[in-house]
Order: C-alpha cells, then sequence, then structure tokens
C-alpha cells in the first residue's frame, strides 16, 4: 500500500527529494502547454509544424509525455514504500527528469529531430524501467512484477510507435497509440484496485463496507487483455464491441461496491470515482461505435481525457499533498474547482458533439481550454509545494 505520509530522506534541492516532486511539476506544466499548442494547432490553424503530424503530436505526447511523467513519479514514489529501498533523487533523478524534457523539446521541434527524440525516449523508459525494477528486485518483492511488466509494455509499445512514425513498420503508429492508452488505463484498473476503497475506508472517517470480488478482478483482467489486442488487430469490430460492453458491466458492478455517500464530500475521493466511471463510459461509447457508428474519438476521449486526465491529476494532487506534510482531508478550496473543471471538460468534449456534431470545433476549443485552466489551477496551487521542503519539517 502507498504510505502517504512516510518521509523520504533529503538530498539538497527539496524538488529532488523524491521523484514525484520534478516530475507532477513537469507532467503539469507540460500538459498545460502542450494543450496551448494544440489549440493553437486545431483552432486557431497556427503554421507551427512538430516533428509529427500535429493530430499525432498531441496524441503521442498526452500518452508518452504527460501521462508517462505521471507514472514516472508516481512509481518513484511507491516504489520506495512499498520496498523500503531509496529510490532516484537527487542528480541521477534530476538527469532522468532532463532526459524526459529532451525527448519533449525534440518532437517539438521539426521532422529532422524524430530519430533522436526516439533515442531521447526509448531512453528515458529504459532507465525509468531499471530504477523502478532495482529496488523491487533487491528485496525480492516479486508480486510488484505485474506493475514493472505494464511498465516495460509501455516502453515496447512506444518503440512500436517511433518505428511507424520513422516509416520502418507501417501500422506502428496506431497500435503504439492504442497500446499505449490501454497499458495506462490497466495502470489505473491495478492502481485503483490496491488503493481506492483504501482511500475511500481512510478518508470517510467513519465505518463503510465496500466490495471486492476476486472473481471480477480475475475476469477483467483476462477480458481487457483480449479488448487490447482485439481493438490493435481488428479496431471497432464486433468482437471489440462485445468485449467492451462486458467490460462496461463489470467494471460498473466493481465501482458500484465502491460507493459510499460521504464520498461526495471529499474532493479527493471524488475525482478518482468519477475518473474510474468515466473510463466505464469509455467501454459503453466503444460498444457504441460498431452499433450505432458514433465517432471513434469520443470513446477514446473518455478513456483519455476523462478518465486519465481526471485520475491522474486527482493522484498528483493526493501524493503532493500527503507527501509534502500537509493534511489530505482538508485539501486547498481550489482542489474542488480544479477538478469540477476537468470534469466539465470531459462532459463538453465527450457528450455534447453525440448532441450537436455540427458545432464539434467550439466543444474541441472549449475543453482545451477547460483542460488548460485546470491545470494552470494545480500550478497555482501545487507547484510551490513541489519545490519547497515539506511543511512539517520532514525530510521527503
Amino acid at each position: 500500500m502507498l504510505d502517504l505520509e512516510q518521509p523520504v530522506q533529503r538530498s539538497g534541492a527539496a524538488i529532488l527529494n523524491l521523484g514525484f516532486r520534478p516530475f507532477f511539476a513537469g507532467a503539469a506544466m507540460f500538459s498545460l502547454v502542450s494543450v496551448l499548442a494544440w489549440m493553437g494547432l486545431y483552432v486557431f490553424n497556427w503554421q507551427w509544424q512538430p516533428a509529427l503530424p500535429g493530430l499525432t503530436w498531441h496524441a503521442h505526447e498526452m500518452v508518452y509525455g504527460y501521462a508517462m511523467a505521471v507514472i514516472a513519479g508516481f512509481l518513484l514514489t511507491a516504489v520506495r514504500n512499498w520496498t523500503g529501498v531509496q529510490t532516484l533523487h537527487g542528480l541521477p533523478l534530476l538527469l532522468l527528469f532532463l532526459l524526459w524534457l529532451a525527448a519533449r523539446l525534440l518532437l517539438a521541434g521539426g521532422t529532422e529531430l524524430l530519430a533522436w527524440a526516439a533515442l531521447a525516449d526509448g531512453l528515458f523508459n529504459l532507465l525509468l524501467l531499471i530504477a523502478l525494477a532495482w529496488p523491487i528486485v533487491k528485496v525480492r518483492q516479486f508480486k510488484q512484477i505485474g506493475m514493472l511488466s505494464k511498465v516495460m509494455l509501455l516502453m515496447l509499445a512506444n518503440l512500436l510507435f517511433y518505428a511507424g512514425a520513422l516509416n520502418i513498420y507501417p501500422w506502428g503508429v496506431q497500435a503504439g497509440l492504442y497500446s499505449g492508452v490501454y497499458l495506462v488505463m490497466a495502470l489505473i484498473f491495478v492502481m485503483s484496485r490496491r488503493v481506492l476503497p483504501f482511500f475511500i475506508e481512510r478518508g470517510l472517517g467513519e465505518s463503510v463496507t465496500l466490495i471486492n470480488r476476486g472473481w471480477l478482478d480475475g475476469a477483467s483482467l483476462l477480458l481487457f487483455i483480449g479488448f487490447w489486442l482485439a481493438d490493435i488487430i481488428e479496431p471497432d469490430s464486433l468482437l471489440v464491441a462485445w468485449l467492451a460492453g462486458l467490460l462496461c458491466v463489470l467494471h460498473a458492478i466493481r465501482l458500484a461496491g465502491w460507493h459510499a455517500a460521504g464520498i461526495w464530500a471529499r474532493p479527493l475521493l471524488w475525482v478518482l470515482y468519477l475518473a474510474y466511471a468515466a473510463v466505464i463510459v469509455g467501454f459503453a461509447l466503444k460498444m457504441a461505435v460498431y452499433v450505432f457508428a458514433i465517432p471513434p474519438s469520443l470513446p477514446l476521449h473518455a478513456f483519455t481525457y476523462g478518465g486519465i486526465g481526471l485520475f491522474t491529476l486527482g493522484m498528483m494532487a493526493r501524493v503532493t499533498l500527503g507527501h509534502t506534510g500537509r493534511n489530505i482531508l482538508e485539501p486547498p478550496a481550489g482542489v474542488s474547482w480544479m477538478f469540477a473543471l476537468l470534469v466539465i471538460g470531459s462532459v463538453i468534449r465527450v457528450a455534447l458533439p453525440l448532441l450537436d456534431a455540427a458545432r464539434y470545433s467550439l466543444w474541441m476549443g472549449l475543453s482545451q481550454l477547460l483542460w488548460v485552466l485546470a491545470f494552470f489551477l494545480f500550478m497555482v496551487i501545487f507547484l510551490r509545494m513541489l519545490y519547497q521542503p515539506r511543511a512539517d519539517g520532514q525530510p521527503g
């Protein structure tokens, strides 16, 4: 279990004390800037050309840039707590972060920098995997291998993407992007199963009975693997629709078992709950792609904007508060507004195009703006916490 209050040793500048600090700060700033850039390309027809076509660049960078930075920060922190072994800090942590940043800057350049971006990004993925694997192997905590395997598969999926972008493998771009989305979702499922019931039981300050079903854990995992592979091999086919429908039902049953009325008074709980609900909506919409021929971008953005966006923002807020010595039961007032902006943005991005497709560009622009505002609020509230020492004077 992730202990949000466990301190770690101090190492020079506070922002380099633990992995969540530089990677959460970098993820938030990059998310804001990259979505502003995507808004410029899509809404205002900017002539700027990154190393990839605009839509492909946006899709790749939200998965392998933003989401991967959040994963890196979270797991470098969590693995330290799981194993008791100090993960990267100080100069090694700075170098890993700069490698991630270098890949983002190279991809923002021209097409001639694409191969260098692939090298930097691949090296970052590999070194992150090694940094996570070392403490786990050292203490023989092999129950974490499942988590490591997902990070390794993300690395391979990113390499598959670059193989397609560099014209080495013709189907690499789409396979790499969708695999990246589904692997991040798989991590969300694993972490939700580990921590969301625990957070709810601990955060409500009252006795609650939450339901977990072992058969559901196994069935949902096997079906999700089948869904991922089927959607790569034959996108939006009948098989994909059936698997999406089954996953929608199974995850809805799981989420219903985790409900407690008190979560709606706790923003750090309801944001994670709504993130999981957005993924369930995504499965329902994925089935509707086949049945009703709705645009495939709608379930994709239910998964990404709604599910991944809300979950990562919620976890960044919670981990930052806990690991900087603040009370996670009393978050700053602006946190609720920050989450609400992203919830409204996800509804605009996914639901309104179904109701009024003629104004698709307007809904796109509004959802982009709300994303930017939400992450701007995150920076206003949390950036200071990330670069300053812990409020309680403890190391970490």
